[in-house]
C-alpha cells in the first residue's frame, strides 16, 4: 500500500482516457503522442495490472494506470495551466518521512527510498481559478506529497498510508507547523480502524486467492504486505499507536515475501491476525469517532498562516 497509485479506484470499462506522456517504438521515434485520447475496454483487477485501450484513431494498446489520466482530470490540470508548474508547491511542504520497506525494516540491497508527506498551498492559490490539487509527485525521486486538507480528511477516515506517513520513525523534514501536525495525530486514531483495514485486507485477499486459483502463486509480496498491515491494526487498536517497524515479525514477514511460507499456512497466520483484531476490537480504548473538532481547528489556523509569505 505504498504506491503513489495506491488510492487510486480501478476504472471501468467505458472510462474515457489520456496519454500523459509519449509511447516510443523500439527505434526511438514517437508511436502515440501524449495528449491521444481513448477508451477503455478492459479493466485489470488490479493497479499492477494493465489496462486494454482503444485509442481515437482506433488502435488498440496496453496501458498501465501510471501512463495515462482520466480525461477529466487531464482537462482539471489543463486548466490549472502553468501557475502549478515547476517546483513551486514542493518549496511548501511542511512534512516529509520516509515510508515503505526502509520504513517497515523489509529493505534489502535494492530497495528504493520512498518518501510521503504533507505540503500547505499559498493561500491565494485557494482563491485562483486554478485551484490547487490533491498532490504533487515527483516520480523520479519517488516522492509524494499530499495538500494538508487532504491528508487530514485521509487521516480522520484511518487511512493506513497517512497514518503510517504521521507515525514513521524516518522523518527527514518537519518545518515548524509539521511538528504541530506530528504532536495531534493521535487526533486521528479511532474505532474506524477496525473497519478500514479489515475492509482492504479482506477484499485485496479475495483478489489474491483467486490469483492463486488462476495462476497456482499468489504475489507473495503482497501478501506480507496485507500480513503486515493487520497486525499493525491489531497493535493500533490495543495500543494507541501505529506500528511502522515490523520489530520481531521482520523474518516471518520476508519468509512470506520470499515464498518460504506454503500458501495453507500464510492464510493460517491471515485467520489467526483476523480473529485478534476482532478481539482487539472490542476491547478497545480507542474513541468512537476521531477527534474531528482539534483537527478541524488545526486546518483553519493553518490556512490563516498560508497568509504568510514564509512557510509555516
Amino acid at each position: 500500500m505504498s504506491g503513489p497509485h495506491d488510492e487510486l479506484p480501478i476504472l471501468p470499462v467505458g472510462t474515457q482516457v489520456v496519454l500523459t506522456g509519449d509511447l516510443r517504438g523500439p527505434a526511438g521515434g514517437v508511436r502515440v503522442p501524449r495528449g491521444a485520447v481513448g477508451t477503455v475496454l478492459r479493466a485489470p483487477t488490479d493497479a499492477e495490472h494493465s489496462y486494454w485501450v482503444r485509442l481515437v484513431e482506433g488502435a488498440e494498446l496496453a496501458l498501465l494506470r501510471e501512463q495515462f489520466s482520466t480525461l477529466a482530470r487531464w482537462q482539471d490540470s489543463e486548466l490549472r495551466g502553468p501557475t502549478l508548474g515547476g517546483r513551486a508547491l514542493f518549496d511548501r511542504v511542511i512534512l516529509k518521512v520516509v515510508i515503505g520497506s526502509r520504513a517497515y525494516g523489509l529493505e534489502h540491497e535494492g530497495s528504493d527510498t520512498d518518501r510521503r508527506g504533507v505540503f500547505l498551498p499559498p493561500a491565494e492559490l485557494h482563491w485562483s481559478l486554478h485551484g490547487v490539487p490533491e498532490q504533487i509527485d515527483d516520480e523520479p525521486a519517488q516522492e509524494t506529497y499530499w495538500e494538508l486538507q487532504k491528508l487530514l480528511v485521509m487521516g480522520l477516515k484511518a487511512n493506513p498510508n497517512v497514518l503510517e506517513c504521521l507515525w514513521s520513525p524516518l522523518v527527514e523534514f518537519a518545518s515548524p507547523l509539521g511538528r504541530e501536525l506530528l504532536a495531534l495525530r493521535s487526533c486521528f486514531l479511532s474505532r474506524l480502524v477496525f473497519q478500514t483495514y479489515s475492509g482492504y485486507v479482506a477484499s485485496q485477499f479475495r483478489k489474491i486467492e483467486a490469483d492463486q486459483r488462476q495462476h497456482g502463486a499468489p504475489k507473495w509480496k503482497h501478501v506480507m504486505h496485507l500480513l503486515r498491515l493487520l497486525h499493525a491494526g491489531v497493535v493500533v487498536l490495543r495500543t494507541g499507536e501505529v506500528p511502522v517497524h515490523v520489530g520481531p515479525l521482520r523474518e516471518r514477514l520476508l519468509a512470506v515475501r520470499n515464498g518460504e511460507l506454503p500458501w495453507h499456512l500464510a492464510e493460517a497466520w491471515r485467520q489467526e491476525l483476523h480473529a485478534e483484531f476482532a478481539a482487539a476490537a472490542e476491547t478497545t480504548k480507542l474513541p468512537e469517532r476521531p477527534d474531528y473538532a482539534r483537527v478541524d481547528a488545526f486546518l483553519r489556523s493553518a490556512r490563516r498562516l498560508a497568509l504568510a509569505q514564509e512557510l509555516p
